[in-house]
């Protein structure tokens, strides 16, 4: 069956680690929306699902976000006690994330009783990464104790924005080859070959990578010991650092994790600013350059995500430093709708693509359904 032309209403319910969305589709049409501009504790995660099904009755299923289904969870599936619970464990590698969407699953399950609840994991589309790209090169035994690998993150995101992207381009997904920027207040890139990822920036937590809106990216490891030796931080220091107090937000001195505001504070002359948008700049396209590598050829850059939609500043200092790949600075900024914003000639066409997670979780959702019943 298409999913997309599936009727099945969905609630689509995504909880990040700064906001909470909740949207209620018929097939890929939203019917409606709320938005929450913080994550929700779990008296809040009730209240505005509540207040949200208060509007709707129609629900069939519910869709979840999860960022991390760690080995607990490798596709998606139904959610019942014994996956909720295998779930709580995670929450320590995504503690921005897993626990307001565990909260939000487990408010929607018991407001919603009688229907399906689906975890679609953003693991899930990495889950058949090539074993060089999975492997950490760490001790065997940490390996094996723990779990060590690279799961990758944003795959609700890359699953929707590769098969648009391959529709924009009028090739079949599965033959073309592409690098994909997923670039928000989380961001990573990620290369697609068969609709599939075969390389990512972000690997066991969604800490690794390239700098985000508040979170460091990778670092060097040898630093981080030399901060933690002789008291210099303590463990509690670290962690709030390298979550909320770096990327953007570090780089500029505390001013802003947000382009928009670093932009327009560059061009009043904030060197503190600049410095950010460079160092961000500089380390999306090192990274896009990398997984270009895990690729046979280059037939199209992708930018999606907040900032990848709708900051142009960015796109155009990503691609200026990607000559060596083929790829040109933009010709087009902003669009209206999907489509490519670069020349009709580019030997690397470069698209945007709007992220539309909330279509991909109800599409995701239905096929469990359907399946499962």
């Amino acid at each position: 069956m298409d999913v997309a032309a599936d009727p099945m209403t969905v609630l689509a319910v995504n909880a990040g680690s700064s906001s909470l969305r909740l949207d209620l589709l018929h097939g890929d049409d939203v019917l409606d929306s709320a938005r929450l501009p913080h994550a929700p504790d779990d008296v809040e995660a009730h209240d505005a699902l509540a207040d949200f099904l208060d509007r709707r009755t129609e629900v069939a299923a519910v869709g979840h976000r999860l960022v991390h289904g760690g080995d607990v969870v490798v596709r998606p599936l139904v959610a019942d006690d014994r996956v909720a619970g295998l779930l709580g464990g995670l929450t320590g590698l995504a503690p921005l994330h897993l626990p307001p969407a565990l909260a939000l699953l487990d408010a929607a399950r018991r407001l919603l009783p009688a229907i399906p609840h689906v975890v679609c994991p953003d693991t899930a589309f990495h889950a058949g990464l090539p074993e060089a790209a999975v492997v950490y090169p760490l001790p065997a035994s940490w390996r094996a104790t723990y779990g060590l690998r690279r799961y990758g993150f944003h795959g609700l995101s890359y699953a929707w924005a590769a098969d648009r992207a391959a529709e924009l381009l009028r090739t079949p997904v599965a033959a073309t080859r592409m690098v994909l920027a997923h670039l928000g207040g989380g961001a990573s890139v990620c290369a697609v070959a068969g609709g599939r990822s075969v390389d990512t920036s972000m690997g066991f937590t969604p800490l690794e990578g390239v700098p985000m809106s508040r979170r460091s990216g990778s670092v060097d490891p040898g630093m981080l010991l030399w901060l933690l030796a002789e008291d210099r931080l303590s463990l509690d220091d670290l962690r709030r650092g390298l979550w909320r107090e770096s990327g953007l937000l570090g780089l500029s001195g505390g001013l802003s994790g947000d382009t928009r505001e670093l932009v327009a504070a560059e061009r009043d002359g904030d060197r503190d600013a600049g410095l950010a948008l460079a160092v961000f700049a500089h380390r999306v396209s090192r990274e896009i350059a990398a997984a270009a590598t895990s690729l046979d050829r280059l037939d199209a850059l992708v930018f999606t995500g907040e900032i990848g939609w709708d900051q142009p500043e960015v796109r155009d200092a990503v691609c200026r430093r990607l000559r060596s790949l083929g790829v040109a600075p933009p010709v087009i900024g902003n669009r209206d709708q999907d489509g490519p914003i670069s020349a009709d000639d580019a030997v690397v066409p470069v698209l945007v693509v709007e992220a539309r997670e909330e279509v991909q979780l109800a599409r995701e959702t239905r096929a469990v359904v359907r399946g499962h019943t």
